[in-house]
């Protein structure tokens, strides 16, 4: 009975900690910098959303998803692989890009890029779980009984990944484009790219708007 009650403390110890870490943040800024120069004086008239990766598909679901977190603060955005064509394995266009831009009337263009991946193993020792004291306390059998079992849980090898993303703000007021905002951060352990990517514009426009450059 004792026993029985023990073994049910520590599972419901192991669960709580368990959903404590998967409930904890996933996504958070490291570092962010606005360039002391800028000056916001009125509102972008249209923003470029681009993502630079190698995976056609995830750059057109990360660009979409920055387009529409840009517009839900009410500027007018287009994602990268709406006007922009970028074949697999051909070389940088600039003039195309260039035009571009300059066609589709963009005054700003926030960008987005990979900078490494982190997977690190961490051994994890055991813990020793010692129960609470009964309602057996006032007897010298239930008090035995209440605190010799001592629940032992094993060591383990917890794998972790660390995505980190640099993303830039550029002004286009002049031919090369001028760099008023930079911010790097990191996601970790995402298993699911969609909720992934979601989690991380949104935390990236956050930044932005608390930084004063949207």
């Amino acid at each position: 009975m004792v026993r029985h009650w023990c073994e049910r403390i520590l599972v419901g110890v192991i669960t709580l900690s368990v959903v404590m870490i998967a409930s904890g943040k996933s996504s958070k800024v490291v570092m962010s910098w606005k360039s002391p120069a800028y000056v916001r004086t009125k509102a972008f008239s249209r923003v470029l959303a681009l993502g630079l990766s190698d995976k056609t598909t995830i750059r057109a679901d990360f660009e979409d998803a920055l387009a529409a977190q840009l517009t839900a603060t009410g500027l007018e955005t287009l994602p990268g692989n709406t006007i922009l064509l970028r074949p697999e394995g051909t070389h940088l266009d600039l003039k195309y890009l260039q035009t571009q831009v300059r066609d589709h009337k963009i005054d700003a263009v926030v960008v987005s890029r990979l900078i490494k991946v982190d997977n690190t193993v961490t051994y994890v020792p055991g813990t020793a779980y010692a129960p609470p004291p009964l309602p057996y306390y006032g007897t010298f059998y239930g008090y035995y009984s209440a605190v010799y079992p001592v629940v032992y849980t094993p060591g383990y090898l917890k794998e972790e990944k660390k995505v980190r993303i640099e993303t830039n703000l550029y002004v286009i007021s002049s031919g090369e484009g001028e760099l008023v905002w930079t911010g790097i951060t990191d996601t970790f352990n995402p298993s699911n790219m969609d909720k992934a990517i979601d989690r991380l514009v949104k935390l990236m426009v956050k930044q932005m708007q608390r930084d004063g450059v949207l």
